[in-house]
């Protein structure tokens, strides 16, 4: 599955993939490690041959609970718990934060949290509510990173997205002092003004172009290709997800008052990509 989720929890309204556990309200941190399944904590062992001679120079990272080995590591590499992912998160936005979204990726090899910033910004009169993004691995494949983003993640597609697409965003690599590099974090990544500013000035930009409904078509029919060799079954699915993305653009209640424009479409293609069930 592309969403590649192994436990996680969101609010209300479910994800795509409809998996997880749904919560009526946001939660604290320590809610949010309990219901996204994220209260376990990352051993580090060393590597034996079969003769029992030790590998020096690797570590292999297991998870306590299940002892599933989740990755081979350098000993240089520094563990981030996850524990002290959500006290990040905590400190960096003050007392009340509450989570809208966490969980583990890859049978626990990647996690993510998800944190709704306390402020909320008008911009060309839609209500705008950024999020922060923490995002970990525990198999030795990625880095830290943390990030601003007005887009929910939800599954593994729309962490990418989120921390591609995001303006401010901080890594950093697992090793040497990890207290201090999260310290240099909370100095950089919490500049929500200059970042909302500038989406702002995009949004508006895109309200400006004004599209036409035949190119709404045009472009939806782009972004959904039906294949010159399809099956009937195909032809019928490619059908079925088009009609999905137009009532998204011509029929969405909250974009009722938004004209026919850039603005307008890009929200109907995002909460397509979000909502919208895969088909073959």
């Amino acid at each position: 599955m592309a969403a590649n989720v192994e436990s996680m929890f969101y609010v209300r309204e479910a994800p795509w993939h409809g998996l997880g556990k749904r919560v009526e309200q946001a939660l604290n941190s320590e809610e949010a490690l309990q219901e996204a399944g994220l209260d376990w904590t990352v051993l580090q062992k060393s590597i034996q041959t079969e003769d029992q001679m030790e590998i020096t120079g690797y570590k292999a990272n297991i998870r306590e609970t299940d002892q599933r080995v989740l990755g081979v590591v350098t000993d240089r590499y520094k563990i981030v718990q996850n524990h002290e992912a959500f006290a990040f998160t905590d400190e960096l936005l003050g007392e009340g934060v509450k989570y809208e979204t966490a969980g583990s990726l890859q049978n626990g090899k990647k996690v993510w949290l998800l944190a709704k910033l306390p402020d909320n910004y008008i911009i060309s009169g839609d209500r705008i509510s950024p999020y922060m993004v923490f995002s970990n691995s525990h198999d030795g494949s990625g880095s830290i990173k943390v990030a601003m983003t007005p887009i929910r993640v939800v599954c593994q597609n729309t962490l990418n997205l989120a921390l591609s697409n995001a303006k401010r965003i901080w890594t950093t690599i697992h090793t040497g002092n990890m207290k201090s590099k999260l310290d240099e974090a909370r100095k950089t990544i919490l500049l929500a003004e200059s970042y909302m500013d500038n989406l702002g000035a995009e949004v508006d930009r895109l309200n400006k172009i004004k599209v036409s409904d035949q190119k709404v078509m045009e472009y939806i029919n782009l972004l959904i290709p039906l294949q010159d060799n399809a099956t009937k079954q195909q032809e019928k699915n490619v059908q079925q997800l088009r009609s999905d993305m137009q009532l998204r653009y011509f029929d969405a209640p909250d974009l009722a008052f938004v004209g026919k424009n850039g603005y307008r479409f890009i929200n109907a293609v995002s909460d397509f990509a979000t909502h919208a069930k895969p088909l073959r």
